[in-house]
């Protein structure tokens, strides 16, 4: 273990920023992170995965403590279900294909999504009408306090749209390390109602979807309107999808009668926030080397060299023009450093 000084942290995040960091360290195993976080003099700390849910705005003057740890394993397993424990360090699209070639279902739909396994429970993600809580079995993390090791339930972890016991009452408080995933090992539940998945398995002419087939129609459709990391900076999604009550959509109906919605319960309404931006006008819009996605609005984009303030101040710009226009605050969905 090696901590480094004044490190560019443009190769650690997806957005392509390029911020410095006083002190960098990768850690590679539980007792180099229990070593770093009993370092006293490093009171600012900023842990780092796969970079892909973050904007970096400015650069840190603390340690960015990289969490590098590896490893997949079955841990048990019955005649229907398989546990699989996977380390935080993992690629979780990598994760996703391991799972499907050993025909074990429940994250096909999470396919191609950025990031590492140890954030997954984090930002409880998700995508094509499944969640991570789905699939989630437990977790284990380390107090950053005490150095201990702690197991969280999937009811312990109080998962909501994209929001976690780790965005909320200990946020900081703890560093995931792996995560156990209760995945199916026969009689798959799939699930291809959502989006355009159908229409995607139709022009790929499967009649009956298997988990590979439908994680190969998400990777289809994603890689059709999401800008490649590696080609184009981009946190994936940047905003929420907003939830409204139900008297408010019925207003805004009256003058936008296209409006995409999805039921929440009787009460609310989840509105694409996608769908209000490009309305906005955003869409396709682009200022010198940074901007909004030509193919999705949800998106922004770092085409070259841009700095973290300018795609913080375009994302506030959004943000206001969309409330002025819809009544309706969206919220920013990556984290701002």
């Amino acid at each position: 273990m090696q901590i480094q000084q004044n490190i560019s942290l443009k190769p650690y995040n997806t957005f392509g920023i390029d911020v410095v960091a006083n002190h960098f360290v990768s850690v590679n195993s539980i007792d180099d992170l229990k070593q770093v976080l009993s370092l006293k003099e490093y009171k600012n700390r900023l842990v780092l995965g796969g970079g892909s849910n973050l904007l970096l705005t400015k650069d840190f003057a603390g340690i960015v403590i990289h969490i590098n740890l590896k490893g997949i394993e079955i841990v048990s397993q019955t005649e229907d279900f398989v546990y699989v424990k996977a380390q935080a360090g993992e690629n979780w699209h990598n994760f996703v294909l391991w799972c499907i070639q050993n025909n074990f279902g429940g994250v096909e739909n999470l396919s191609l999504i950025p990031g590492n396994v140890g954030t997954s429970p984090i930002q409880n993600i998700g995508a094509y009408g499944v969640e991570l809580k789905d699939v989630f079995e437990s977790c284990e993390a380390i107090s950053v306090d005490n150095y201990q090791l702690k197991t969280f339930s999937n009811a312990d972890c109080n998962f909501g749209y994209r929001n976690s016991i780790f965005k909320q009452e200990v946020k900081g408080k703890y560093v995931i390390t792996s995560v156990v995933f209760k995945l199916s090992k026969q009689n798959h539940k799939l699930n291809i109602n959502y989006g355009t998945i159908e229409a995607e398995l139709e022009s790929m002419q499967i009649s009956t979807p298997t988990i590979q087939s439908i994680s190969k129609a998400v990777i289809a459709i994603r890689e059709s309107k999401l800008p490649n990391p590696k080609n184009i900076g981009n946190s994936g999604s940047f905003f929420k999808n907003p939830v409204i009550s139900k008297s408010h959509f019925n207003t805004l109906a009256l003058n936008f009668n296209n409006i995409p919605n999805y039921p929440v319960n009787e009460n609310e309404i989840k509105v694409p926030a996608g769908w209000l931006i490009e309305q906005a006008g955003f869409k396709g819009k682009r200022f010198n080397n940074y901007g909004v996605h030509a193919k999705q609005a949800l998106v922004l984009v770092n085409y070259n060299d841009a700095k973290g303030e300018d795609i913080l101040n375009l994302s506030k710009l959004i943000q206001k023009t969309v409330y002025r226009i819809f009544n309706i605050s969206i919220e920013a969905e990556v984290n701002i450093i």
